[in-house]
């Protein structure tokens, strides 16, 4: 049995998947953060499956996340339909409510966040609400998890037993419900052919997406028909066809609210929220603010705590090897995979490993920041500043997601509604310094030649800097290459809440887990390839001189070309960067394969050291964001463009 869980953004419906599941998925708390479908077994039922569809505030086929919804729902066919929406602000919510239910499938609708509907004094007849919508109504609320076992239950039995909506009628007379059931009689028998809803079909031909008509199989004359049938209601109506069915769905909506809901007068956190706002959200404020904010999280990562933690590891990681390798030792284990132990896996592994405090720092700010609402105001704040190089607002969300990653930023862009934004947003997302870049950067100005200070100075400019050039290539694109105006940007901007411990240690855990896979699978193959190359010289004789191995020579043939960026003619700069294109990580661990321990050694001027820190920022994306790229942009030619620029 499959169940397909639907919402509109921002009503909980991630936290329901995780509550229903007990699935370890991160929670955000702005637009975009669920992308694809997820898939997961429903806690204590046997053979039963939720999946997460993306959150949306309507059926069209107008954005990518409801394209999915779209094709799973007449692809996959799922048993039922649980719609989650958000009890505060019903109005809104059940405009998509109307639609699941003319899809004649099983469904239940859970009201979510009744603590906070009860908090500010207001209710809801739920009773009645369930009697004039036609499906059952249960009231829950998902982060504290009340209501959520009578939730499955009635959604177990609705679904087993096929219990269809009882209503799909939301107009009782006038130019629209003509319109409605006139198209209808047309496409009764190609809809009963195909088995799909007739009213859902019939409302979406009306609203003019063609490939419904195509689906159907309808001629010529049954299309001009329909065509009739539209300009006669809006002539009679006084609206376009778009705005009369909106106008049908919402005249239902505000009379059923009206007899069902009571509004609480004091709600404190929307109360609270427009006070913040006031201040964050702040004509001339906003963006000093955040930029103030940005600057206390990465000094908090990459300096001060980070620095302390990562000091911590090291230590753990030196013991263990000590006491490994003087083991093997001990007992005679042949010194070839001792050396491969001790340069190769605690020297380049362990490198890598060391910084695993500088991503887990990093993301639980970013998530704290996210999950408190945060995100979505600034997303909102950058609309203005984004449209006068050619983005909206939204594609802001992608590149914060940047920030952390370059892998979920790029395929977070498939939430743009627009092509042309998604492919200008994904040509400025490789030039945001990624966590791990910044980690190279944290690795390389912590040499000794910068003070403290200046080494946040350093970072916050290879960060500025980045997205700088970021936006000037976005800005020449959109003049050039894209063309266009950027979509409207409608977003909802939810009241702030105190994050979820749980979704963030969640999130951590996640990020922590990621990284030390990735360390011992790409990293640790990345460095073995390294120390063969460096521990072999050109006719496979091992040898301990790193000049005269594979590596030596590789970098030494190389060096010459890289001398204009860093001034220095070592190879093992260029076996570094080399090694960073599998995973940027991979710089770090192969300058210490290398016995560059102390990167003074290999780039003993300051400005040597800027040129090595530029081109780590500039150069190649790593293979994870490339194969990212390639599936977005659906073209290994772009890709490859891209990677070549």
């Amino acid at each position: 049995m499959i169940f397909a869980l639907i919402g509109n953004q921002n009503s909980g419906k991630t936290t329901l998947f995780n509550a229903l599941t007990g699935a370890n998925q991160h929670v955000g708390n702005f637009p975009g953060v669920t992308v694809e479908q997820k898939v997961g077994e429903v806690k204590n039922v046997k053979d039963c499956k939720v999946v997460d569809l993306p959150g949306l505030y309507s059926i069209r086929a107008y954005s990518e996340e409801e394209i999915i919804t779209r094709d799973f729902i007449f692809n996959q066919k799922p048993d039922g339909i649980i719609n989650i929406v958000d009890a505060t602000n019903l109005e809104r919510n059940l405009y998509l409510t109307l639609q699941l239910i003319t899809l004649k499938i099983p469904t239940v609708v859970l009201l979510n966040m009744m603590d906070e509907v009860r908090e500010s004094g207001g209710s809801i007849n739920v009773e009645k609400l369930s009697n004039q919508l036609g499906v059952p109504v249960i009231p829950i609320s998902a982060i504290k998890n009340e209501g959520i076992s009578e939730a499955v239950s009635t959604a177990i039995n609705v679904a087993k037993n096929k219990i269809l909506p009882k209503k799909v009628d939301f107009c009782d007379y006038g130019p629209v419900h003509r319109c409605i059931h006139s198209v209808i009689h047309i496409i009764e028998d190609h809809a009963d052919n195909l088995n799909v809803a007739k009213r859902f079909v019939a409302t979406k031909l009306i609203e003019g997406e063609s490939q419904y008509a195509d689906m159907l199989g309808l001629n010529t004359n049954e299309r001009e028909l329909i065509e009739h049938n539209v300009i006669e209601m809006e002539t009679e109506s006084g609206l376009d066809r778009n705005s009369a069915i909106a106008d049908m769905r919402y005249t239902f909506i505000e009379k059923l609210c009206k007899d069902c809901v009571i509004k609480g007068e004091n709600n404190k956190k929307s109360v609270k929220s427009q006070k913040i706002d006031k201040v964050l959200t702040n004509k001339f404020f906003a963006i000093p603010i955040f930029v103030l904010i940005m600057a206390g999280v990465f000094s908090l990562t990459f300096q001060f705590l980070g620095v302390w933690l990562q000091e911590l590891l090291d230590l753990g990681i030196t013991f263990i090897s000590d006491v490994t390798l003087n083991f093997l030792r001990s007992n005679n284990v042949n010194y070839r995979i001792c050396a491969f132990l001790e340069e190769g896996v605690f020297g380049g592994v362990g490198a890598v490993i060391s910084l695993l405090p500088y991503i887990v720092l990093l993301f639980l700010f970013l998530s704290l920041l996210e999950d408190s609402g945060y995100m979505a105001r600034i997303a909102f704040i950058m609309d203005k500043p984004l449209r006068k190089i050619g983005l909206s607002g939204r594609s802001f969300v992608s590149i914060l997601m940047g920030f952390g990653c370059s892998v979920p930023a790029v395929m977070s862009t498939r939430t743009l509604t627009s092509k042309r934004d998604k492919k200008l947003t994904i040509l400025m997302i490789p030039f945001i310094s990624c966590s791990v870049k910044a980690l190279v950067y944290t690795a390389v100005v912590s040499c000794g030649l910068f003070s403290p200070l200046m080494q946040i100075l350093i970072i916050l400019f290879l960060y500025a800097f980045g997205i700088i050039l970021g936006v000037l290539n976005v800005a020449i694109a959109s003049k050039t290459l894209f063309k266009g105006n950027p979509i409207p940007f409608v977003m909802e901007l939810p009241n702030y809440r105190m994050p979820s411990l749980k979704s963030v240690a969640i999130l951590m855990w996640e990020k922590a887990s990621d990284f030390i896979k990735k360390a011992f699978s790409v990293i640790f193959i990345a460095t073995l390839i390294i120390w063969v190359l460096n521990s072999y010289d050109i006719r496979l004789n091992f040898t301990e001189n790193p000049s005269e191995s594979l590596l030596g020579e590789i970098g030494n043939l190389l060096a010459p070309i890289f001398y204009p960026v860093t001034g220095s003619n070592d190879g093992r700069i260029v076996a570094s960067l080399i090694a960073g294109f599998a995973a940027k990580e991979a710089v770090i661990s192969t300058l210490s394969l290398l016995g560059a321990t102390n990167i003074i050694d290999i780039l003993p001027t300051i400005p040597s050291v800027l040129g090595f820190l530029t081109f780590v920022l500039l150069y190649t994306p790593c293979v994870a964001t490339i194969s990212a790229l390639k599936r977005e942009l659906k073209s290994g030619y772009k890709t490859l463009l891209i990677v070549i620029y």
